[in-house]
């Protein structure tokens, strides 16, 4: 099951979009750019990607910051953990 749900993240992540993060940006009120949400996007569309390992995870959230901001990049890493929380699958993301 949980090669299932990782292949399951791993596409969402690579099919994101700039119109789609900007979506969760207002849900999740943070303040992005649509310029940093095309930033943000094709940076993701163009590395391989593995959210479950915490080393990428620590690149991934200060790439973020240089896209963005520190504030904005903690954030993210903040709903990241609640989100994996909520679902019950923090295991996967050890």
């Amino acid at each position: 099951m949980s090669t299932f749900i990782k292949q399951m993240v791993n596409k969402k992540i690579k099919q994101l979009t700039p119109d789609e993060l900007l979506h969760y940006a207002q849900q999740y009120n943070f303040s992005i750019s649509r310029e940093q949400a095309k930033a943000i996007t094709a940076y993701l569309h163009q590395i391989d990607i593995d959210p479950f390992d915490p080393g990428f995870r620590a690149k991934m959230f200060k790439e973020l910051a240089r896209m963005t901001d520190k504030n904005t990049a903690d954030q993210a890493q903040s709903l990241f953990q609640k989100i994996i929380k909520s679902y019950g699958i923090e295991a996967l993301f050890k």
